[in-house]
This record gives C-alpha cells, sequence and structure tokens, in this order.
C-alpha cells in the first residue's frame, strides 16, 4: 500500500511539472547606460542596391494603363512571368537593364530603389507620359525567420531600412518560449559570414542600426531556459510515465486478486 502511494505521488508531481504558468517577455525596458558595442555593427548601412535577376514591380500611380499594356505577353527576355496579365513585374537582365515599354532596355543595376524610380520617371516624362508617379518595388528581397516566432518562413523586404522589430511583429511576435536577449541574425555567405545579436529587452535596440536588415538575413530565435527547462521535463514524463503507468496497473491487478 505505501509503494502504491509513492508511485500515485510521484506521477502527480510528473503530470504537474509538465503544466507551466504564463510569462511574458520583459521587452524595451530602460537599462543603464553602457558601453556601445560595436564589434558587430553591420559593415554597410546603405540602400540596396539593383542587380541582374531581381525582380521589380513598376507602377505609374498616375495611370497603371501605359505600364501595363501588352507586357508579359510578349515574350521579351526582360519582362518576368506574370499572372492574370498583371503586368507589373519586370526581371533585371543579365546585362544589368530592364526592359519597359515605350523606353526598351534602360540601365537599372547599381541603382538604388529611389534612384532607379526617379530614373525611370524621367524618362518617361521627357518622352511620353505627363507627369509620372513611378513606384518601384525590389520583389525578391527577403529574410528568413527562425525558432521561437510565431509564423516561421520567409518574410519579403520590400521598404527601405526594414527593421528586426518590423519583420518579429509582422511574423506574430515572439514565443512565450523565446529567448528576447539574445536574437540572432545571421549575414553574409559562406565566406564572409557576420553573426549580430540583439537585446529586444533593451529600449535603446529599437534605434539601433545593427537591426536594419539587408536581404538574405537569417534571424534565429532560440528557446529560453524555461523552454528548455520544459523540455527536459517532458522527455522525463515521456520516458518514465508509461512504466509508472504500467506499476500501477500491476498493483490494482495485484490488490484484486488479493
Amino acid at each position: 500500500m505505501y509503494l502504491k502511494k509513492l508511485l500515485f505521488i510521484f506521477g502527480v508531481v510528473l503530470l504537474c511539472s509538465s503544466c507551466a504558468t504564463h510569462q511574458s517577455h520583459l521587452l524595451f525596458e530602460q537599462k543603464k547606460t553602457t558601453v556601445a558595442d560595436t564589434t558587430h555593427l553591420p559593415t554597410s548601412l546603405s540602400a540596396y542596391r539593383i542587380m541582374p535577376d531581381d525582380v521589380l514591380q513598376i507602377r505609374n500611380l498616375q495611370s497603371t494603363a501605359y505600364l501595363t499594356a501588352g507586357v508579359g505577353t510578349t515574350g521579351t527576355s526582360g519582362a518576368a512571368n506574370n499572372t492574370a496579365g498583371s503586368g507589373e513585374s519586370f526581371q533585371v537582365e543579365e546585362d544589368g537593364t530592364v526592359t519597359l515599354p515605350a523606353l526598351g532596355h534602360v540601365p537599372i543595376a547599381g541603382l538604388t530603389r529611389h534612384e532607379a524610380a526617379r530614373k525611370i520617371e524621367k524618362l518617361y516624362r521627357d518622352s511620353l507620359l505627363r507627369n509620372p508617379i513611378i513606384d518601384l518595388k525590389i520583389m525578391n528581397l527577403k529574410v528568413t525567420l527562425l525558432g521561437e516566432i510565431g509564423s516561421q518562413g520567409n518574410i519579403p523586404l520590400l521598404k527601405d531600412r526594414t527593421t528586426l522589430i518590423d519583420v518579429i511583429g509582422q511574423a506574430g511576435g515572439l514565443t512565450k518560449y523565446a529567448d528576447e536577449k539574445h536574437v540572432k541574425i545571421i549575414r553574409g555567405g559562406k565566406d564572409n559570414q557576420t553573426v549580430i545579436y540583439a537585446d529586444l529587452s533593451d529600449i535603446k535596440t529599437i534605434n539601433d542600426p545593427k537591426i536594419l536588415l539587408q536581404n538574405n538575413d537569417i534571424i534565429y530565435i532560440a528557446r529560453n531556459k524555461r523552454g528548455i527547462r520544459e523540455d527536459n521535463y517532458q522527455n522525463i514524463s515521456t520516458i518514465i510515465q508509461p512504466s509508472v503507468l504500467i506499476l500501477n496497473t500491476a498493483l490494482i491487478i495485484y490488490s484484486l486478486l488479493r
């Protein structure tokens, strides 16, 4: 009887240990001023410059009729494959040009998004359109979110100066198991990788230039200590609970037989 009670108590303790109360993150607290850490600052904060194979969305906000007419159906190498004849996506060719209606091949590689939009705007104004307003987005830029985040996967960078805070919010925020003090940003190719750390518990992070994201950044948010501890409890419980159940069943059968 003593053994049965002991096993019952042990089983209850294991069950309770797998349940945890919700603990909110402490984000953006006012912390004491410390010496700035410049070890992992980005090497460049300049705007992204257009490259061959980039996919651009180009619209004339005054009238979309001209930039959509016939694009995507002519079979030109400068036009990206469009769906439903939208005619707003254009691929930069290997020679750094983009093929636009009435303008032909326009050199655009090496320009920022803003510079390219102003150049195309001027070309259309000088040759064809009255007061065009060109809106240009680079559609293939992205970052990858992994770990303790609401929605993992790729997030497009559709605007200039997108921050870590922007994409975390867009992905649904941190989970309750996220380690908000050591968010990791992995940047660069295999030959020049840089790891940048961000502390989201510090309000100064909001204005920190190192959280400005670049194309193909990988953002990893690890589990906090509480999450790791619960995982360990769960693993132990998964291993032990079947044994406890078998022993309890055996004791019940033994008691009935007696």
